[in-house]
């Protein structure tokens, strides 16, 4: 079966709880028609490049789906129709990657290196 990677940015005033129940509902679209989700995460509320819909921030969700053609034709058709779902994306990728994806990767980095600059004491000590 073809190999997808998906991405949807759900509205910014919606709770994480419902993006959760928004993912799940997804998922169940794609094995209800044969498919099945290899992996999903939750990037959380991040910033847009510019408005869409009178939204700055959105919420990312990405899949790694291995599906027949005709589960990602339905999950792009529900997509369109719910209100909730900003933007979404499918791309046809040859195999998938089992590793955090670079996005999660990147957050944890940052955050790591946040805690190392607070540790070294170097701020304002100069003299």
């Amino acid at each position: 079966m073809p190999l997808y990677e998906h991405i949807f940015i759900a509205r910014q005033d919606i709770s994480p709880a419902q993006v959760e129940g928004l993912t799940e509902t997804l998922a169940k679209i794609v094995t209800d028609n044969g498919g099945k989700i290899e992996k999903s995460e939750y990037w959380g509320l991040r910033n847009l490049q510019y408005k869409i819909k009178k939204n700055r921030k959105g919420h990312y969700s990405l899949f790694n789906i291995e599906a027949p053609g005709e589960a990602i034709y339905e999950l792009e058709r529900q997509e369109k129709i719910n209100d909730d779902v900003l933007r979404a994306l499918t791309v046809r990728v040859d195999e998938l990657n089992e590793e955090p994806s670079p996005v999660l990767s990147r957050r944890d980095r940052s955050d790591r290196d946040k805690g190392d600059r607070r540790d070294r004491g170097d701020r304002g000590d100069r003299r």
